[in-house]
């Protein structure tokens, strides 16, 4: 993306004749005047430094709807100007858990959008220059006699090149330099030499903070289909994860019925071992007990109980039933994965009110078995 400089003396408004730094993708770049800079694509606006103040602020939330309201309060006692007056851009998560931004005059930022738009430049990105140094400890450019500081820290700013001495007290060594002059600046442990200070600067663009953010953001043209893009697209997400999201239950709902018909289909074995040709289950299972001479109502309220706890999911077998009729007890010898599956039935069979009994549970293989007893 070819990236327009603005220098610290940038005007506004601007016109054709104000002098800019003109940074192609490829190649080269030259100064030059706004007039002769052409592009058919977007390009990366970059702000000086001397226009943006820079933070870093913890924010109480990670909501998106919420967290714009909570940057204006979290920046507010930071800063001079009314915050209403101010865009604000909101860049990384830094290791201590702040969060990057940086702001500046919104009419400021407007006027020079606009002004750029009526020279017929489409603007797709925008950075400001201190912010494109690398993100590797404390980072140093020198270009002439204007010194860009920036890198992992938070420190953001633009200072006269004669007054690093006094600025260097305050940065914590490693200092990391960078410039076109040959001999390196004093007070710095490591200088790489520059033959395009501007070209390192453009090849910092990838991590750099992009303030095209919120009402200055990308693509608010204002008419036609591109302000409903976003819309559109956000729209065509939540569709897609719709459909995924029915599919999906439709899929588990499919799957749970056919265990549960698995399970009552072994059970019936367990208990009528004589039937081998099952065709309807529950007609089959009633006229059983229909047939039965001795089953009393609190036997089947009993089994019915057991029957609903086993179908709401608990991963338990039964292997055995036993029914004490005098004392109103069923008694069922019960198959789990693991002892908390075992509680879980406990507690299935607790939630009807009837007294439950849990035995001693002992390893049966790869699983589990108890004794649990209802009703008495």
């Amino acid at each position: 993306m070819d990236m327009l400089f603005l220098p610290p003396d940038t005007p506004n408004p601007l016109d054709g004749q104000t002098r800019v730094y003109w940074q192609p993708g490829e190649g080269t770049g030259s100064w030059q005047a706004l007039a002769e800079c052409a592009s058919d694509a977007p390009v990366a606006l970059v702000l000086p430094a001397e226009v943006c103040s820079f933070f870093a602020v913890q924010l109480p939330t990670r909501k998106a709807r919420w967290i714009d309201q909570a940057l204006a309060y979290a920046v507010e006692e930071l800063l001079a100007e009314n915050v209403d007056e101010l865009h604000l851009a909101r860049g990384e998560l830094m290791e201590d858990g702040r969060h990057r931004v940086v702001a500046i005059r919104r009419r400021l930022l407007a006027d020079w959008l606009a002004q750029l738009q009526a020279l017929e430049l489409t603007i797709g990105a925008i950075h400001a220059d201190a912010d494109l140094l690398p993100r590797d400890g404390l980072q140093l450019l020198f270009l002439g006699n204007r010194g860009l500081l920036g890198g992992g820290p938070e420190a953001r700013l633009a200072f006269a090149v004669a007054n690093w001495p006094d600025l260097a007290r305050g940065c914590p060594p490693p200092r990391q330099a960078h410039g076109s002059a040959a001999e390196a600046p004093e007070q710095v442990e490591e200088y790489h030499r520059l033959a395009d200070p501007f070209r390192f600067l453009a090849d910092g663009r990838v991590a750099a903070l992009d303030l095209a953010q919120g009402e200055f953001a990308v693509g608010r043209d204002g008419d036609g289909l591109g302000r409903w893009k976003p819309v559109l697209a956000l729209a065509a997400v939540l569709l897609a994860v719709q459909v995924a999201l029915t599919l999906g239950q439709a899929w588990y709902f499919e799957r749970q019925g056919d265990a549960f018909a698995e399970s009552s289909r072994a059970l019936y074995l367990e208990l009528f071992p004589e039937d081998q040709r099952i065709v309807n289950l529950r007609a089959q299972f009633d006229q059983h007990l229909s047939l039965a001479a001795t089953p009393s109502a609190d036997f089947l309220r009993l089994l019915d109980q057991a029957a609903n706890a086993v179908a709401s999911g608990t991963p338990v077998t039964i292997q055995q039933l036993e029914y004490d009729e005098q004392g109103g007890a069923l008694a069922m010898q019960v198959n789990a994965p693991d002892f908390s599956a075992l509680e879980q039935f406990r507690q299935r069979l607790g939630e009807t009110g009837q007294p439950v009994q849990l035995g001693s549970a002992s390893r049966d293989g790869l699983g589990v078995s108890a004794r649990v007893v209802i009703g008495g």
